[in-house]
């Protein structure tokens, strides 16, 4: 523990700082000019951050680790990895476009809103830099806890209903965790802390690692985790609260939620689940692989058949996530660093999409692909912009998405050629009701809805046009991202085995 203060420390108190500054703040500018100079500042100490990382270590010189609940073994300890720096970068990257697309929308109390906006942020920050389970826990929550609020309070006519499933969700899943760290923590070895207090058990992460249980015990411990966290990515068959949820919500929420709170659960199962029940997942990798799998083809088929285009995004998730989560489970370096990779560009571009249905919701007022049409005449930058988004969302090459999925197909057949030509089947899927939305959606004749539309306006033009830099130049070029994953995705590996 230095005397000065960490790269993580900062990426989860500047918002956590902001967030109650926010809550304080009258008028309607105020609020929104904090966050969006708030989470640039975020992003400005993320970027920083990467010039001090070392990728030859599992665990960067860079942590803080402070005495906190010392007769329980309890310490706040957060630092950053490879895969800690890329997550927080990419929730670094998110809350800046979100808040420039979103910059002239009027919510009411605005002030609580973004409030509870940065909160979430500094409770995922504080989930990716967590290096103590209780540490872990207390931000898993922190990061939902304002979510429930957001969608209840400023999401659509059907808020209550698909908040209340949202929260039984979510409650369940926090509540098995807790169980299954409690009982981990439970048969861990004695901690000695600086000042000589001895607990007779302790939460840190390497004491998880080192944990002795048997096989019937991780057996029983995988499913109290991998639960939780597939609830949260979400996964067939745990992923019925999302379509709601993302179709009620508001939409800068939808973004944070679809873009970054579901990469906890993919998050969970490399920091937290594999690495502690070994044993246990060499028993249930092939059933997790096929149930993502079937997941992938379910949800691309839903979605082809979606009129409603929020929940068409939603499904497409859902494939998306359910495609990565098979990947990490296929155990192999390729896949598992494409699975980490591919959780930056997801975010990325599902972000870009949400913006995009956003901005064509908030003008029409309209959610039905059937209701609408030849948006491309009235919006022609928009259109532009969108395919590139959507291409990259397929995985076109040249696109982002392209190299992660690449590798954790390739990871895939590595495992077994099957797996690997079933999810492949989803990746046809998806641009089948990708193209499709686009066509229905942008191009034929317009109507006395659509008729009525405009094209971007300076903040969303410059949200998008950022957003599609990303898109191509990690397209071109994605080692600087595959070598920052690699260290954590070869002591992901190493554990394993």
């Amino acid at each position: 523990m230095g005397s000065y203060i960490t790269f993580p420390e900062l990426l989860i108190l500047l918002p956590l700082f902001a967030g109650f500054i926010v809550f304080f703040t009258k008028g309607e500018k105020n609020p929104k000019a904090i966050a969006l100079i708030s989470s640039l500042a975020v992003l400005g100490v993320s970027i920083a951050s990467l010039f001090y990382a070392d990728n030859t270590k599992y665990l960067t010189y860079n942590n803080a680790n402070y005495i906190w609940l010392k007769y329980l073994g309890a310490s706040y300890y957060v630092g950053l990895d490879g895969m800690g720096r890329m997550l927080t970068g990419l929730t670094a990257v998110s809350f800046p476009l979100i808040f420039i697309a979103t910059y002239k929308n009027k919510f009411k109390s605005t002030a609580t809103f973004y409030g509870l906006m940065l909160l979430s942020q500094a409770g995922l920050m504080g989930v990716f830099c967590a290096f103590d389970a209780l540490t872990f826990y207390f931000f898993w929550e922190l990061a939902l806890i304002p979510v429930y609020f957001l969608c209840s309070i400023w999401g659509g006519e059907r808020r209550i209903q698909s908040t209340f499933k949202f929260f039984v969700y979510t409650f369940v899943g926090s509540l098995l965790m807790l169980v299954g760290i409690i009982y981990v923590y439970l048969h861990t070895d004695a901690r000695v802390f600086e000042d000589g207090t001895v607990a007779t058990h302790s939460f840190s992460l390497a004491s998880f690692y080192h944990v002795m249980l048997s096989a019937g015990e991780q057996q029983w411990l995988f499913v109290l985790f991998f639960v939780a966290f597939a609830i949260k990515m979400p996964i067939f068959p745990f992923h019925t609260w999302q379509p709601d949820v993302y179709d009620q919500s508001p939409t800068p929420v939808t973004m944070v939620m679809s873009g970054i709170m579901v990469k906890m659960g993919l998050f969970g199962v490399i920091r937290w689940l594999i690495p502690v029940l070994p044993l246990a997942v060499q028993q249930y990798k092939s059933i997790v692989i096929i149930l993502s799998i079937i997941g992938v083809i379910y949800a691309s088929c839903i979605a082809m058949v979606q009129d409603n285009v929020k929940r068409l995004v939603a499904y497409s998730s859902i494939a998306h996530i359910g495609l990565m989560c098979a990947a990490i489970f296929a155990m192999n370096q390729i896949s598992v660093q494409g699975v980490m990779l591919q959780m930056f560009n997801h975010g990325i571009n599902i972000i870009g999409l949400w913006i995009v249905i956003e901005l064509i919701e908030r003008q029409t007022g309209i959610k039905n692909i059937s209701e609408m049409g030849g948006l491309a005449q009235k919006a022609p930058t928009l259109t532009i912009l969108l395919v590139i988004v959507a291409l990259a969302n397929i995985a076109l090459p040249l696109t982002n998405a392209f190299p992660g999925e690449f590798m954790m197909l390739t990871g895939l057949y590595k495992a077994k050629i099957w797996y690997a030509v079933a999810a492949s089947v989803g990746v046809i899927l998806s641009a089948v009701y990708t193209l499709n939305m686009i066509q229905k959606i942008f191009y034929g004749n317009t109507n006395t809805v659509t008729s009525m539309v405009k094209d971007i306006s300076w903040n969303e033009r410059l949200a998008l046009i950022m957003i599609v830099c990303l898109i191509f130049f990690i397209g071109v070029y994605p080692q600087p991202i595959i070598d920052l994953t690699k260290a954590s995705a070869t002591y992901l590996l190493t554990s394993f085995k």
